[in-house]
């Protein structure tokens, strides 16, 4: 319905004005310089993962783009690991197990896929993927130190800064009513998500970036409920994984 910036601008817009009050409520944040750098990371992380990966679905197909983007989650929890995180064998264990069963219920076979597949969106998806995984990781940590609703902020003020503001003074920001009542879901939700990852985080980096990356196997089941969208073996054969994976953490970290 709408370009990619726009749509950012939008959900960005949309999350501000959601966030804006749990700001007023969380109070001072007492930010550091450290704070500042990861409010910076996640910030731009995470506004520069959502417009290449809305740029690499508008051109690719989504089966191949869709779970490339998935391995944020594994992205931040290599990076938390490199950073000096503690974590266990069989945490990593769990770990890659699920991280390889979001992948693959995230893949959809469609004949089309590779004859519509270009190294350009496939590339964009990586650069999206990573992206995230910073913003993620970032994300963890200032979660530790400061209100969640100030963890939520940077990608909503980066967001209306850098593309929001650009693209009025342009005259460039679209919107159709068809869109509203999707934009609306999509910034609420954004910022429910972090928030809930953000809490997460505080005990485990590692593992709440993992699962938050389960969106594409939930987004698979959503799908067959809602709209009768069939589960293909692979997909049925991820989710399966999926879940053994996130029993096998709960026991672990208990």
């Amino acid at each position: 319905m709408l370009d990619p910036a726009s749509v950012l601008a939008w959900v960005a817009t949309i999350g501000m004005v959601v966030t804006v009050p749990l700001l007023v409520i969380a109070g001072d944040p007492h930010l550091g310089t450290r704070e500042i750098e990861l409010l910076l990371v996640s910030g731009a992380g995470n506004v520069g993962g959502l417009l290449l990966s809305y740029t690499a679905l508008r051109d690719g197909p989504v089966g191949l783009v869709g779970p490339i983007v998935s391995a944020e989650g594994a992205l931040a929890a290599v990076i938390a690991i490199v950073a000096g995180d503690p974590v266990t064998a069989g945490t990593l264990v769990a770990l890659a197990v699920v991280a390889t069963g979001v992948i693959l219920a995230g893949v959809v076979r469609d004949e089309s896929s590779a004859e519509a597949a270009s190294l350009g969106p496939l590339l964009l998806a990586c650069a999206a993927a990573l992206s995230f995984g910073a913003s993620l990781y970032a994300t963890g940590h200032l979660g530790r130190t400061v209100p969640v609703a100030w963890a939520v902020l940077p990608p909503r003020l980066v967001g209306v800064l850098v593309i929001a503001i650009p693209l009025v003074a342009m005259r460039r920001l679209r919107l159709t009513r068809p869109a509203v009542p999707l934009l609306v879901a999509s910034g609420c939700a954004e910022v429910l998500g972090f928030a809930s990852y953000t809490a997460g985080a505080r005990r485990d980096v590692a593992v709440a970036a993992v699962l938050a990356s389960l969106f594409g196997a939930i987004a698979a089941v959503v799908a067959r409920i809602l709209f009768d969208e069939r589960l293909t073996r692979q997909q049925v054969t991820g989710v399966s994984i999926v879940l053994a994976g996130v029993v096998t953490l709960g026991v672990l970290r208990a």
